[in-house]
Parts: structure tokens; sequence; C-alpha cells
């Protein structure tokens, strides 16, 4: 004999689904008429409640989900134990989704999300993701969640940043007092918000020191370090090679750190590098690495703060933009 669900109680008594569940509820919206009929079919077919799919509407899994374009940045393995901190605090476990900068499968992850596994959801985006119509479903099924360091601006949530545009501006300006007048800025997507903001410091930041703006010294990379590799060989054989790169990435800057090394060039007397990067090794590196150093795990615990606030209060997350500061860390890379 066939299990007994709601739809076949539903169908039974001509009845929609939605209207069965409320009645079997106690719902005030359902007439006392209407849950009678319900309770007696219910009663008569042995009806017994699925207390899987009735956790998914009306209990919690205590489970979050983190959903990250990659744990090779060393931005993200911090971010990640800054959650961590908090979700065992709160006794929550954390499940951990790899988009692989892949925004297919991102779309895969969020689809697998609304099946109401988790409790809420912490994002950072994938380089490829442009429409964000999978995202606005996430918040149309209820599921709360709060966007940190890749953000969306188009849904109405928390997004925990660190200061991305004067972070930008003040490397591009280091590089400027260091005494460079022409500033290669590398990014990784046009698509994110960090790479946006980071870049509209740099273009700022020159045109405040009265430096043209060469489009040929903005070179986007991916994530393919061979193909990263090139690009930037590249720009520093042509003529009037840049004295000073910006890597929004670190992965990039490493990259040029390759590429000069196999080129014969010194850093930094042919070419001053600075780079965002919380790269635990950047003192070690020969020479040591300058960096704009994120708070990382500082943004993770932040992010999963908020998410833990509305999810104790069951209230809906504020639309906010909360900022982190990142610092500045002078080094051998830029003639420190």
């Amino acid at each position: 004999m066939d299990a007994v669900n709601l739809k076949k109680l539903a169908r039974q008594l001509k009845l929609s689904v939605s209207t069965v569940s409320r009645a079997l509820r106690d719902s005030h919206e359902i007439s006392r008429e209407t849950k009678e009929k319900v309770l007696a079919l219910a009663a008569e077919l042995n009806y017994q409640p699925n207390p899987y799919a009735s956790s998914l509407r009306r209990q919690k899994s205590r489970t979050i989900a983190v959903v990250v374009p990659e744990i090779a940045n060393n931005f993200f393995s911090l971010a990640i134990n800054g959650i961590g901190s908090v979700a065992q605090e709160k006794g929550y476990h954390v499940l951990i989704y790899l988009t692989h900068e892949n925004v297919s499968e991102e779309i895969s992850i969020v689809g697998h999300l609304l099946s109401g596994r988790v409790d809420g959801v912490l994002m950072s985006l994938s380089s490829e993701t442009g429409d964000t119509t999978h995202l606005a479903e996430l918040k149309r099924k209820g599921v709360p969640i709060v966007f940190f360091d890749r953000v969306c601006d188009t849904i109405e949530t928390a997004r925990v940043t660190t200061d991305d545009y004067e972070s930008g501006f003040n490397a591009t300006q280091h590089l400027v007092d260091q005494g460079c007048r022409r500033i290669a800025y590398l990014l990784i997507s046009p698509n994110l918000s960090i790479g946006v903001k980071r870049m509209q410091g740099y273009l700022d930041a020159l045109k405040q020191n009265s430096i043209a703006v060469d489009e040929q010294l903005i070179v986007q990379g991916g994530l393919d370090n061979d193909q990263n590799y090139a690009l930037i060989k590249s720009l520093l054989q042509r003529d009037g090679r840049p004295d000073g790169i910006f890597a929004s990435v670190e992965r990039l800057a490493i990259s040029t750190y390759h590429v000069c090394n196999d080129l014969g060039l010194d850093i930094p007397g042919d070419v001053k590098i600075i780079s965002f990067s919380n790269l635990e090794t950047a003192s070690l590196l020969q020479p040591s690495l300058t960096t704009v150093t994120q708070p990382a795990f500082d943004i993770g615990k932040t992010a999963a703060m908020v998410l833990f606030k509305g999810l104790d209060k069951k209230s809906a997350i504020a639309d906010e933009h909360i900022i982190l500061k990142s610092a500045l860390i002078p080094r051998a890379s830029t003639g420190q």
C-alpha cells in the first residue's frame, strides 16, 4: 500500500495541499468544519507526518551553508575559520560548498540549498556571476542569506566587505609615492564587486596625481596560472613597461613574481609590486611582498554574527553594508 501523504489526503478531500497542511497544524486560517474533515480522514488512513519534511518547514536543521569560490586563497580559509568560530559557539554545523569560480556550479549549489537542508547561507560570489536570479530565488523562498567579500548589491540583505575602494586608492597612491608613474592594474573579473571598487580606487588615485590612464596597463587575468603568466609576461616585455604593478588578488601577484624571476627583472628596482593578499608567507617572499591585508577572519565572523542574529530573532536580515578596514603593509617589493 502506498504511504499516505499530504497530497493523497488533499486529493481525496478535494482540497489544496497547503489547506490540508494548515488544518493539521490547527491554523486559525482554516475553519473548524474543514479541520474536522481533514483530521478524520488522516486518522482513518493512519496518516503519519514526514518528520524530515516537517523539519524543513517548522524546525531548524542547525546547519548553515558557506558558499565560496575557492579555499586555496588564504582569504577564504581565514574567513571560514571566522565563520566556524561563531557557528561552533551557536551549536551549528557548517557545510562548505565550492563553486570553483563557476557560475553553473553556483546555480546548482543554490538549487540544492533551496531544498531546505540549511537554516541560512553565507556566500561569496564566483568570478563568473553576472545574472543573480538564482540568488534572488533563495531570498524569495525565505532562506536567509548574507554576502561577504564578493557581494551582490541587487538583493536586499547584509553585505560584509573590506574598504575595497579606499584600499585600491591607497595601494595605487603608495606606488605613486614610491616614484611609479606607469602603474598596471591586474584584475580577476570585471563582474566582481571587489574588482570594480578596487579598480575605481586605482583610477581615481591616478587622476588625483595627474597620471593619464593607459588601458593597456589594465590586464584581466583568470583562474589559469599559465594564462596569467603569459599575460603578465607580455605586459612586462612591451615597450614602456610598467614600473609598478597593483594586483587585486594574490594569485596574480605570485604570477608576477614568477615572470620577473624568469625575465631577470629586479623587484623593486625594475618594477614595484603591491597586492591584496592574506598570504601568511608574504613577508618571507624574496623580496617580501607589500600587501593590502584584509581582516578576513573578522569578515567571516561578522557575516556569521549577522546571519545568526536574524536566525535567533526569526527576523529578516537588515539591508546593510558593513565595512571593515584593511591594512596596507609596506615591504621590500615596493622599496621599503
